[in-house]
């Protein structure tokens, strides 16, 4: 779990993406920059690459759930979800999860409007697509979840019950 803001950085961006700061950081010096990288995301991005390697040097399958929230609405556009589930779709496994995990969110809370590969593609730059060039499929599977930030900032009771829903659902999604 990650307590860095992508204000500072995004650490679900490689080196090199041009949104990998922010703009409050982007036109920060290149030695503060460098910092930024050394002291927050190198760190994370280590961490997160060595529990899935050690878990796969176990002979473990891990899925790896990468949680992050999206704008209700972008260039003047809304977005039609309140879930995204975000896989590569040349990767079957992903594929399989997402198709169960949406029928198992449908089942627990039939009003929730969840879709695939939205509102981003699964297979964009991102750390489970650099996690996906280490490990094959058969022992990584990796999957963003996209919460529409209407309901994390709502708070309360909303998001504490999507929270649940999530899980519980996940949970049904891998038990088949």
């Amino acid at each position: 779990m990650s307590t860095v803001s992508r204000l500072l950085i995004d650490l679900n961006r490689s080196i090199g993406h041009p949104q990998l700061f922010s703009p409050a950081t982007r036109g920060a010096p290149q030695d503060l920059r460098e910092q930024i990288v050394e002291r927050h995301y190198r760190p994370y991005r280590a961490h997160v690459e060595e529990l899935v390697e050690t878990a796969v040097s176990r002979g473990r399958r891990v899925i790896h759930i990468s949680s992050h929230s999206f704008t209700p609405a972008l260039n003047g556009k809304m977005r039609g979800a309140d879930v995204g589930l975000l896989y590569d779709p040349r990767r079957p496994g992903e594929a399989a999860l997402c198709a169960r995990w949406k029928v198992s969110l449908a089942a627990i809370a039939p009003r929730l409007r969840v879709r695939r590969n939205y509102p981003y593609a699964g297979k964009g730059d991102g750390l489970t697509a650099h996690l996906r060039r280490r490990f094959s499929p058969d022992a990584y599977v990796g999957i963003e979840l996209e919460v529409n930030q209407r309901i994390v900032l709502a708070a309360g009771p909303p998001w504490a019950a999507l929270r649940r829903t999530l899980i519980d659902s996940l949970r049904a999604a891998c038990a088949r």
